[in-house]
């Protein structure tokens, strides 16, 4: 066999095998409870619910963070108030864009309300740790 072409079959799966794992290190398996200071969120394979101090949202599409662990996903955002909400009353519901980082089982998130521009805040929030959110009264 000559020297050269033992090299090409080892370059080639070289190639494959790095390029499969490089594949596999991008999927970030978040689903479960997230909690932090002031917010608490469930992520599911396909949505998320999130619960804030006096507010509340949802996630409406799988998130699915970058090489680097960014992402940025839209759903919707509910501004609450305290006691209950009167039967003809319509919720205060707002287009949000969700923006974040994950390492590990650490996530920054950014809440971003669309039709306003208004940034409702910057959360972490931590795979399998407790919420500690106050509800309006």
């Amino acid at each position: 066999m000559k020297k050269g072409c033992f090299i090409i079959p080892v370059l080639l799966m070289s190639w494959i095998f790095l390029n499969g794992c490089a594949g596999s290190s991008s999927h970030f398996d978040l689903s479960g409870k997230w909690g932090g200071e002031h917010i608490g969120m469930v992520v599911y394979d396909s949505s998320a619910t999130l619960e804030y101090d006096c507010a509340r949202g949802t996630i409406d599409e799988p998130i699915e963070p970058d090489d680097n662990g960014e992402f940025e996903v839209t759903g919707k955002h509910v501004f609450e108030h305290g006691g209950p909400m009167r039967s003809d009353e319509t919720p205060d519901e707002h287009p949000a864009l969700y923006k974040g980082n994950i390492k590990g089982k650490e996530m920054t998130l950014i809440v971003i309300i669309t039709d306003t521009q208004k940034e409702v805040g910057k959360f972490s929030v931590t795979l399998g740790a407790e919420a500690n959110i106050f509800k309006c009264l």
